[in-house]
């Protein structure tokens, strides 16, 4: 299912404008979540050598998380588009939207868009999450993941949810080593992103 080839923007805009971009729809109910499980993921955060700080981001952070959200996509098999200052205010700015941010060695590293989901907001979702390649592979992510879920248990959310790209196979690899599954394909087409 994963391509191992590296698209070229052209391949890209002309997949969008064909056959749509196709992304992998994945959750993992909450009670799912083991109690043992969830011990060994926060042992691997506490063990991690970054002690990358996580902070809710603020208005003010918001440039800060835009160049760190086009940094960490540029190495990503996933396609695309700079993100601009006053699109991710938008974003910042709906009420069941937050953004968390690690910072490390004292540089913003990495973040986490999470968002709320379904008629009683009982979906957390992890719209997005990257980390800059410098501290990639570092286990990073899973700190932020951590970081999502706690978040997430304090306002009892029922299932975690996000998507990946089709060709994406390190951070499908990823999310799946976490629990979870796939349970929809999602495809967009360019008409999605006017």
């Amino acid at each position: 299912a994963f391509d191992k080839k590296e698209k070229k923007e052209d391949e890209i805009q002309s997949e969008l404008a064909t056959t749509g971009l196709t992304y992998v729809q994945m959750r993992l109910p909450v009670e799912k979540i083991t109690p043992e499980f969830e011990e060994k993921l926060r042992k691997d955060v506490e063990r991690n050598i970054l002690k990358a700080k996580i902070r809710e981001a603020t208005l003010e952070d918001i440039p800060s998380v835009c160049q760190v959200y086009n940094r960490s996509w540029m190495t990503s098999c996933t396609p695309y588009r700079p993100l601009e200052v006053d699109t991710l205010k938008q974003i910042y700015e709906y009420p069941e939207t937050i953004v968390l941010i690690a910072k490390v060695y004292g540089v913003d590293a990495g973040f986490a868009i999470l968002d709320f989901e379904g008629p009683n907001q009982e979906y957390g979702v992890i719209a997005g999450l990257g980390v800059i390649p410098r501290f990639q592979r570092k286990g990073l992510g899973t700190v932020l993941g951590m970081a999502s879920w706690d978040y997430f248990k304090k306002k009892g959310v029922k299932e975690l949810r996000c998507e990946v790209y089709k060709d994406n196979k390190a951070s499908y690899d990823f999310i799946s080593s976490l629990g979870f599954e796939d349970f929809d394909v999602k495809v967009y087409k360019a008409d999605d992103f006017n």
